[in-house]
C-alpha cells in the first residue's frame, strides 16, 4: 500500500479519512508521535487523554495513536467509548491534550481525529495541526516507527470517566425540580446512545430525574443501519419527528454520530431553529450571570454571521452584549476566549460555554432547553415562539465554476438597494427596512465552501414574502439565470 499524504485528509480543524487506505495504524501512530512532540512536549504536559467513538476501527486506531504518544515518554489516559464533548470534558478535567477518534457523521468507511491542547482548546491548522501533519508525514515516509532513542516509554492507563462528566453536567443545570416531561431521543446509532442514559436516565448511577426517555436507535453501531447520524439534514430528523408526535412527547432531542451537535423538536414535531436555541440558552446564561453578581453590559455571548438577527436583539435586550464572528469552532473558541463570553452559539447547532472551557457540548445546551421547559407550564412550540422572531431560508448551496465572479455579481446588485455590506465572513448584505408591507427588513450571507466549487446562500426576513423573494433573486444571480 502506497503511503498516505496527510494533506489529503488533514483538514482545518481535524482528520477525516478513509479506512485503511488514508487512516490505518501506521498513519494514527504518527500522528501521535508528531502530537506528542508538536503539541504536549511543547507545552510541558505529561501525557495525553483519548476516546473514541462507536466506529469499528475507533479502538484500534486509537491504541496506535496511544502507542505513537507513549513511545515519546509520555503517558496515554485512554478514556475508551465517549463522545466528543465526553474528550473535552476529560481535557479540561485533568488538564491534559486530547485526540478524540471520530469521524462524527460521515459514513462507516470514515474514521478522523479532533485534537485539542490541555483544557480543551482548540487545535487547528493554524494552531498546531498543520505542524503535527507535517511531522506525521515526514515520519511515514522515513518509515520510523519507535521513539526517541534511549527514552523511556510511557504508560498506558485505562479510566472511565463517563459518570464524572454525567455528574460534571448535572451540576451546571439542575433539573430535577421541573415537570414531568416525556423525551423522545434519536441517537442515530452514534454516541448519545452511551451518554444521554447516564446524563438523563440513571445509567451512571445518578438520582432518577423527571423524565421519561423514549429512545430511538441508542444502539452503538458505526454503520449508521437506520439514518446517516447527520440532524442538520432534514430527511435524518423525520423519524424523531414522527415519534415526537405519536408518543405525545413534549420535546425530542436529535444528536449526530459524536453527539457534540444536538437539534430540538417541539411537540408538533417541528424543528426549533439553533438560532431560537441559541438566543434561549444565551438567555438563560446572562440571567445567572446576572444573579451571581455581574453588571449584564459585562456579560459577553458569542454567535456567528448566519445566526438569526433575532439572536443579537435577544442578547441587548437583555442588557448583554453580543459579539459576532466568523462560521465555524475555531473563531467561536477563539473569540469565546478573547471576550470571557459566558455562552457561543452557531446556527449548526454546536453551542459553546464558558464553564465547559469554552468547548462545545449538545448535551448541556439540551439540558438547559429542557430546564426551561420544565421550568413552566407552556407548550415547547410557544416558549420558543419568542426567540423565533423571522423567516429563515436555511442554508442553500450552488455549485459554481467561479464563486469570486458570482459574488461580485451579487455584490453589484446590492449595490443598488440601498443597503449594508459587510465581508467578515464571506459577503453580508442587510437591509434595515421602514416596517412597511413593501419595505421589510431583511438580510443575506454569501459564503464561498473552502473544500468544494460551492456557494452557501442564508436569507432571513421579516416575513415568509420578502425572504422568498430575495432568494429567490440572489439565487437566480449566483446560478447565472438572473
Amino acid at each position: 500500500m502506497p503511503t498516505p499524504q496527510l494533506a489529503d485528509f488533514v483538514k482545518a480543524y481535524d482528520v477525516r479519512g478513509l479506512v485503511p487506505d488514508q487512516l490505518n495504524v501506521d498513519v494514527a501512530w504518527a500522528l501521535g508521535a508528531a502530537f506528542a512532540r508538536v503539541v504536549v512536549q511543547a507545552e510541558g504536559a505529561t501525557g495525553v487523554v483519548i476516546g473514541h467513538d462507536m466506529r469499528p476501527s475507533s479502538p484500534e486506531l486509537s491504541r496506535a495513536f496511544a502507542a505513537g504518544v507513549t513511545a515519546h515518554g509520555l503517558d496515554a489516559t485512554l478514556i475508551g467509548l465517549c463522545s466528543t464533548d465526553g474528550l473535552y470534558y476529560a481535557s479540561g478535567a485533568l488538564d491534559l491534550p486530547g485526540a478524540m477518534f471520530t469521524a462524527s457523521h460521515n459514513p462507516a468507511q470514515y474514521n478522523g481525529i479532533k485534537l485539542c491542547r490541555s483544557g480543551a482548546r482548540p487545535v487547528g491548522q493554524d494552531s498546531g495541526l498543520a505542524d503535527v501533519r507535517d511531522l506525521a508525514q515526514e515520519l511515514l515516509d522515513t518509515g520510523m516507527s519507535a521513539g526517541p532513542s534511549g527514552s523511556t516509554p510511557g504508560t498506558v492507563v485505562e479510566r472511565d470517566l463517563l459518570g464524572d462528566y454525567a455528574v460534571f453536567l448535572r451540576g451546571l443545570v439542575d433539573l430535577s425540580g421541573g415537570r414531568p416531561l416525556k423525551v423522545v431521543v434519536d441517537a442515530g446509532n452514534g454516541m448519545g446512545g452511551h451518554t444521554v442514559p447516564a446524563v438523563l436516565g440513571t445509567g451512571a448511577g445518578l438520582p432518577e430525574l423527571p423524565l421519561e426517555v423514549v429512545p430511538l436507535y441508542f444502539e452503538l453501531d458505526g454503520t449508521f443501519p437506520n439514518h446517516e447520524a447527520n440532524p442538520l439534514e432534514p430527511e435524518n430528523l423525520r423519524d424523531l419527528q414522527a415519534a415526537v408526535v405519536e408518543h405525545g412527547a413534549d420535546i425530542g432531542l436529535a444528536f449526530d454520530g459524536d453527539a457534540d451537535r444536538c437539534f430540538v423538536i417541539d411537540e408538533r414535531g417541528e424543528p426549533v431553529s439553533p438560532s431560537a436555541v441559541t438566543a434561549l440558552v444565551a438567555t438563560r446564561e446572562i440571567a445567572r450571570e446576572v444573579a451571581a453578581g455581574s453588571k449584564a453590559g459585562d456579560v459577553a455571548v458569542v454567535y456567528n454571521v448566519i445566526s438569526s438577527a433575532g439572536v443579537p436583539e435577544i442578547i441587548s435586550e437583555q442588557g448583554a452584549r453580543g459579539v459576532r464572528t466568523r462560521v465555524g469552532h475555531s473563531f467561536i473558541k477563539g473569540e469565546m476566549a478573547r471576550a470571557d463570553a459566558v455562552f457561543g452559539g452557531e446556527h449548526s447547532a454546536h453551542y459553546y460555554f464558558r464553564d465547559f472551557w469554552f468547548a462545545d457540548t449538545g448535551m448541556l445546551a439540551a439540558m438547559h432547553v429542557l430546564a426551561a421547559l420544565g421550568e413552566q407550564d407552556e407548550p415547547l412550540s410557544r416558549l420558543t415562539a419568542a426567540y423565533s422572531r423571522y423567516a429563515a431560508s436555511g442554508e442553500i448551496n450552488s455549485t459554481v465554476t467561479d464563486a469570486a465572479a458570482a459574488t461580485e455579481v451579487v455584490r453589484a446588485w446590492a449595490a443598488r438597494q440601498g443597503v449594508e455590506v459587510d465581508e467578515l465572513d464571506g459577503l453580508t448584505v442587510t437591509h434595515a427596512g421602514t416596517g412597511d408591507a413593501d419595505d421589510r427588513m431583511w438580510w443575506l450571507n454569501l459564503r464561498a465552501s473552502n473544500t468544494e466549487p460551492l456557494l452557501r446562500l442564508n436569507v432571513e426576513a421579516a416575513d415568509v414574502a420578502t425572504m422568498e423573494r430575495v432568494r429567490d433573486d440572489v439565487l437566480a444571480l449566483v446560478r447565472g439565470e438572473g
